[in-house]
Order: C-alpha cells, then structure tokens, then sequence
C-alpha cells in the first residue's frame, strides 16, 4: 500500500470513531422514559425519544428530537410535541430512573429501617408502600402516575417489597410471629 492509501483509510477510520462516539453518547443522552409536563393538558405524561433518529442527526448537525412514544398516543399523536423543548433544556433531569434515584436517595426502609442502596440499572429496585400497607414496585406503576406516588407512598427496600407481596399472594402460608421482648 503507498503511504496516500493508508493516510486515507486513517483518516477514515478517524472519522467514524469520531462519528461513532457522537452517536452513542446522543444515543444514551436520549434513551429512556422521561417524565414531561403535556402543555396542552399541564399534567404529567410518560414520553420516549426517538434516540435512533437524535443519534442520526446528532453526527449531521445538531441534535433533532422527535417522539417515539406518549401516554397520550395513539389519540394525540397529531400534537405539536412542545414538550420537547423540556428535554432539551434538561434532558437528564426528566429521565424516570434519574428521578427516582433523587427521591430514594438519603431514604431508609419505612418497614425495616435499612438505608436505600443507590439506583442501579442491574440490581433490585426498591417500592413504594402506602398508608394502608400496599406495597408497589415503582416498574408496575405508569411512569405518568410516579409524581403523586411519590408525595403518597413511602419508600421500601426490594427485600420488604417481596416480603410484602410474598404476604398479599399466599396468607394462608403466613405466620405472624408475636413481638419479642427484649430482658
């Protein structure tokens, strides 16, 4: 090969790591469900990003966004997507885990008293109870209807949370044992 060919394949191969590392960072900029205020109806609604699409043109130019998916789609997917300019201004703070990770951080068990781990995306996700003992995983919950649970609900460690629905499925199989006095 002559030194022109592989200067040029070089800098080819430059240009799409560089074009790559572009795209992977847009791409998880942009991946997850986030929490948005709906400006027609100024309550919360679920929304994703197209992070494909925003990865495709964050290498071209800048960074489009457009919807991938609402709450409020299929009946509004004709809207003007205003919500968007939400993200844009703070595309971290609306993410749903982002959210969650802030309102369980600092927070002990309201069961156990055992600290809240950190949110990690591979470990065992905390819950949520309420006043009545009805415990919840924050997953089986709409991610619309999280910004009043969380003002409603307490937070659980996960080992209550499956001590609890282990409790609601199969009562027949639990007993409770009376409080031990300590001499």
């Amino acid at each position: 090969m002559t030194i022109t060919v592989l200067l040029t394949v070089a800098t080819l191969a430059l240009c799409f790591l560089y074009l790559s590392v572009i795209a992977i960072r847009a791409y998880r900029k942009y991946s997850g469900t986030r929490l948005v205020t709906c400006p027609e109806t100024d309550r919360p609604v679920a929304v994703a990003v197209d992070a494909t699409h925003a990865a495709v043109t964050a290498t071209i130019d800048s960074t489009d966004l457009r919807l991938k998916r609402c709450t409020r789609w299929p009946e509004r997917a004709d809207c003007g997507q205003e919500c968007l300019r939400q993200i844009e201004a703070a595309p971290e703070d609306c993410l749903v885990r982002n959210i969650l990770a802030e309102w369980y951080a600092g927070k002990s068990c309201a069961l156990c008293g055992a600290p809240i781990p950190p949110l990690h995306a591979w470990e065992h996700r905390p819950g949520l109870i309420d006043a009545t003992g009805k415990a919840v995983l924050c997953t089986d919950v709409p991610a619309e209807q999280l910004p009043e649970l969380l003002t409603t609900h307490q937070p659980i460690c996960w080992n209550c949370d499956v001590a609890e629905e282990f409790r609601r499925r199969n009562p027949e199989l639990v007993i409770e044992a009376p409080a031990r006095t300590v001499h």
